[in-house]
């Protein structure tokens, strides 16, 4: 990949003192507060002794390319030039292609952008700052040759919370600083420290061209069977409303709005993913059905309230089509969020004033047939296909619409752009055909266009390769997000005050811990939990994702426990089931009746009641390292954290509460806030 070297023209102090002009606010123009200017392909014109780039390549200085003006003014001269192709093209969320060394497929990303006119994508680039950084300069650089100049704004899911690994000593060179998840957020409850958190990741994305995070989720964790509550907040909805609010000012640099330094953030999922019928999920056919027997939805609605106050600048509908839902004495309409127009422009443009951009979800456009609905079978899994083979479609409720009705139907409820695709074409028909107002088009048009120049893009679009290897995840943002895993970790149990606990000289024996790190604290590892004088246990929460399908986040054949009849976990090579493996260790472990410490990885509510009389000490985490579990244990550091939701008792309590409803199980083993100071 060849990457040309960036012109930045900056100019202050150069002209003489008599050269000035006004902005739109009569704000007068002088040489010191000349705009930065970048560009690799683009020239520049010279007005009033300003410099201006000629980002359409016509020779004089148009409103959209004049900097002085305010955003909603240019976005609105630029959708006015825009033909039919470039304003569908706008409204595709795409995704960038990777190559086979996972860097980024200019080839295939040239097609997108100069030819379908796309100009937002979703990246899943990992690994050096400095690639990304460059892959992503040569994205913009690619997008200056399009007839117009747009530039391209990218987005990503969240890179930040720790994922453990017991072979790795630390965390790679080069990646984003590692927090814990959401959850741990939630479970320390400090709006200060989420709000750092959003600004250190605000600078990390920034620093590599990342422009917009795909986050935070509003959703509430009513239902323990889901399986996204890891990145939910939990189930107090006023815990997660000002949570959601602190995410989103310290990505967006604040409660004003967009600014030049801000990451766009879009909340998720309105009006609310978690109510799903039996804990499935609708990214599958089979969890498509979101429900409310406690008559609930206003309770999933306050988390929303914390993301309008922060002004947040995009929202995103979920797949679920809400059935038997009432609102406002009206029934609403038993189709997916992304297409219903009562939820999108009544509720959410109505009733809360919303005014940015509404994204939908990724996949709601495409038909769910063949495997997609009935998944790849055992002997595919065996013959190690992959369940992403089956394909993807979300149309809950407009199945029986061909791909051009559902836009349709999606840009009358309120849709903006489309997540997941760069293919304009039926939009272009509907647009062609009359079947959409070219008024609401330019509408949606404007919003996403007016988000790019708050964000600066069109005068800076690319960053510095080499600072961005330096601030992402340098020292300093670790040091940070090292404090809050160790803080929000949760102490269940410490059976005896055996916490905490002297480990130099011991003999241990350690489940999905780094020895090498054990080391560190003294501790001398042995291999069977017979020699050991301790034992320390990191587990995760026991479920099963159904490997038949590409998505696979279903629990309702599993029991979020740890019992000899709980999870049934399939083979992928044999294509055979076996039991909790994790279970039959901490049974050989108490027979030893040596000293436990067990720290479960909670990304959702698990039944732990047969494991409480198992262990001394319950610790639970939501992203950790070893060095934060075993500061914790030794003392070094204090769990701070309370539980985000309920742990039931049993999995009949799972069945009998109701999905929409907070904390409602009977006789929970664990209830919501509970954790040992």
């Amino acid at each position: 990949m060849t990457i040309k070297r960036k012109s930045i023209f900056i100019v202050s102090g150069l002209f003489a003192a008599g050269l000035t002009g006004c902005d739109n606010n009569d704000t007068k123009i002088t040489p010191s507060n000349q705009a930065e200017l970048e560009s690799r392909n683009i020239p520049t014109l010279t007005v009033d002794g300003l410099k201006f780039k000629d980002l359409n390549k016509n020779g004089q200085l148009d409103p959209y390319e004049d900097w002085r003006l305010d955003s909603a003014t240019r976005a609105r001269d630029l959708t006015a030039r825009m033909n039919v192709e470039e304003k569908a093209g706008a409204m595709m969320h795409g995704t960038i292609g990777l190559d086979g060394a996972g860097r980024v497929d200019i080839s295939a990303a040239e097609e997108d952008v100069n030819q379908r006119f796309v100009n937002t994508f979703i990246t899943r680039m990992a690994g050096d700052p400095q690639h990304i950084s460059a892959d992503n300069n040569a994205l913009q650089e690619m997008a200056e040759k399009s007839r117009l100049g747009i530039p391209v704004t990218i987005s990503t899911d969240p890179r930040n919370h720790f994922v453990n690994d017991p072979n790795a000593t630390s965390v790679a060179a080069g990646s984003f600083s590692q927090w814990p998840e959401p959850l741990g957020l939630a479970a320390i409850d400090d709006t200060a420290l989420s709000k750092t958190f959003g600004d250190i990741a605000r600078q990390e994305y920034r620093a590599v061209g990342i422009h917009m995070a795909l986050s935070p989720q509003a959703d509430l964790a009513t239902e323990p069977r889901w399986g996204r509550i890891n990145g939910t907040f939990g189930e107090d909805n006023q815990l997660a409303k000002r949570q959601v609010q602190a995410y989103i000012e310290g990505f967006q640099h604040g409660d004003k709005g967009l600014t030049q330094d801000s990451v766009i953030t879009v909340v998720k999922h309105f009006a609310g993913g978690g109510p799903q019928l039996g804990g499935l999920d609708p990214h599958n056919i089979f969890g498509k059905e979101q429900v409310y027997p406690g008559e609930n939805l206003e309770y999933h609605l306050v988390p929303f309230e914390g993301a309008f106050a922060a002004n947040v600048a995009s929202v995103m509908p979920y797949y679920g089509q809400p059935i038997n839902l009432w609102y406002k004495d009206q029934l609403i309409e038993e189709v997916g969020f992304g297409f219903n127009k009562q939820v999108l422009t009544e509720m959410l443009r109505g009733r809360f004033g919303f005014t940015g951009v509404v994204l939908s979800d990724w996949g709601i456009l495409e038909s769910c047939e063949g495997k997609c609905a009935t998944g790849i079978s055992d002997a595919d899994i065996a013959a190690g296909v992959s369940p992403w083979a089956a394909g993807i479609g979300m149309s809950w409720g407009v199945e029986n619409l061909t791909r051009q009705e559902r836009v349709v139907k999606a840009v009358e409820a309120g849709i903006d752009q489309f997540g997941g695709t760069s293919d304009p074409s039926d939009l272009i028909e509907a647009i062609n055909q009359q079947q959409l107002p070219i008024a609401t088009i330019d509408a949606s048009v404007t919003r996403i266009l007016q988000q790019k120049f708050e964000l600066g893009l069109f005068e800076k679009p690319y960053v510095d390769e080499a600072k961005a290897v330096n601030i992402v995840g340098n020292a300093e943002f670790q040091q940070k997000g090292d404090d809050a895993q160790r803080r929000a970790q949760i102490l269940l149990q410490n059976n005896n005050s055996l916490l905490p606990l002297a480990l130099s000289g011991k003999k241990v024996f350690l489940h999905n811990v780094n020895a090498t790190v054990a080391a560190r604290y003294g501790l001398e590892v042995v291999a069977t939990p017979e020699e050991a004088e301790i034992a320390i246990l990191r587990v995760d929460t026991p479920h099963q994702n159904d490997p038949h399908y590409p998505f696979g986040v279903s629990v309702n054949f599993g029991q979020l426990g740890f019992d000899d009849a709980d999870t049934v976990v399939l083979d992928q090579k044999a294509g055979t089931y076996s039991g909790s493996e994790d279970y039959q260790l901490i049974k050989q472990v108490k027979a030893l009746n040596i000293p436990t410490v067990i720290s479960v990885y909670l990304d959702r509510p698990a039944i732990l009641t047969n494991i409480v009389d198992k262990t001394d000490v319950l610790l639970a985490n939501f992203g950790a390292s070893d060095e934060a579990v075993l500061d914790v244990i030794t003392g070094k550091s204090k769990a701070q954290g309370k539980l985000p939701f309920e742990l039931p008792s049993s999995w009949q309590a799972v069945l009998d509460q109701k999905e929409d409803v907070p904390h409602d199980s009977v006789d929970p083993l664990f209830p919501i806030g509970a954790g040992i100071l």
